[in-house]
């Protein structure tokens, strides 16, 4: 049995800075809701069960990118382009689809800074990230894995660099991963 890593500084940041950034970014939810609705109608909210602390499961939350029609499957399976409406391909490329994990992190779900939640059905990582203690910390909107190359690295190197967070997390570790995401997002470097 794995033990909770407690991070009480963390867990205060998250939420004055998620509150913060829903309140602050608002406006800004309205409008992709609104192009959303336009473009495909509902919902404009998609969600789907994730692994998170614990090696529980929770419901992350994402602005739809994809077709409604488009046939419920594991993330890595839909890899087809034409599955994503006109808004979604913008929305995925400005990484402005993870907006509502706000929300789960405001919520105690997820954290800023920690390990991207797989999906239920990836049960090879799954399983080794609970023999690596990687699922003792919650679930991050970014990661040490996401700075050190996003969607270009394979399942084993995501896991060494899961690994190497957990063993190393700290507040000021968190702070320089949150720095080296913003100025990714802002190059649009490793976006899938």
């Amino acid at each position: 049995m794995t033990q909770k890593v407690k991070t009480p500084m963390k867990r205060a940041f998250d939420v004055i800075l998620s509150l913060c950034s829903l309140l602050a970014l608002s406006p800004l939810f309205c409008m992709i809701a609104l192009v959303i609705l336009l473009d495909d109608g509902r919902p404009v909210i998609f969600r789907q069960e994730r692994v998170g602390r614990g090696n529980a499961l929770f419901r992350i939350r994402k602005f739809r990118t994809m077709r409604k029609d488009t046939r419920s499957a594991a993330f890595r399976e839909i890899k087809d382009e034409d599955c994503y409406t006109r808004s979604g391909r913008v929305l995925r490329r400005l990484s402005l689809d993870e907006l509502p994990q706000l929300i789960n992190i405001l919520e105690g779900t997820m954290s800023f800074v920690g390990p991207r939640p797989l999906i239920p059905e990836e049960g090879e990582i799954r399983r080794r990230r609970a023999e690596e203690g990687i699922y003792d910390l919650p679930p991050g909107l970014t990661g040490w894995a996401q700075v050190n190359g996003r969607a270009t690295l394979s399942d084993d190197k995501k896991l060494r660099l899961d690994a190497e967070y957990r063993r190393k997390h700290s507040f000021l570790f968190d702070l320089k991963i949150l720095l080296w995401t913003a100025l990714q997002v802002l190059a649009r470097k490793d976006v899938e």
